[in-house]
């Protein structure tokens, strides 16, 4: 069975930072791609960051400069590093893993950007 579990999103003043986390299991970890999507009130969802199976990373630019992605094979996890945050940053992020035709999504985890 495979899972996705986020975890790390909270409350912060804007300005401040947050890292997310998100521990697969059930998946060969290190095959797949993982991305970090969010939706924020009223929109689609939109891909922010990502990490291939072999460390290429992809950001929208909305966040190019303030976020980092990583992945740590040994652990099975994927980290979203997100400094500088605004108030435009706020919504549920999701962690998505891919895999040719295969294609897992975490329930997402919610981060608001207010003071």
């Amino acid at each position: 069975q495979v899972q996705l579990v986020e975890s790390g999103g909270g409350l912060v003043q804007p300005g401040g930072s947050l890292r997310l986390s998100c521990a697969a299991s059930g998946i060969i970890f290190s095959n797949y791609d993982m991305g970090w999507y969010r939706q924020a009130p009223g929109k689609q969802r939109e891909l922010v960051a990502l990490i291939t199976n072999s460390g290429t990373t992809r950001y929208v630019d909305s966040v190019k400069g303030r976020f980092t992605i990583s992945r740590d094979n040994t652990e099975n996890t994927v980290y979203l590093q997100m400094n500088s945050l605004k108030p435009e940053d706020t919504g549920v992020y999701y962690c998505n893993a891919r895999y040719i035709n295969r294609n897992y999504w975490g329930e997402g985890t919610l981060v608001t950007v207010s003071s």
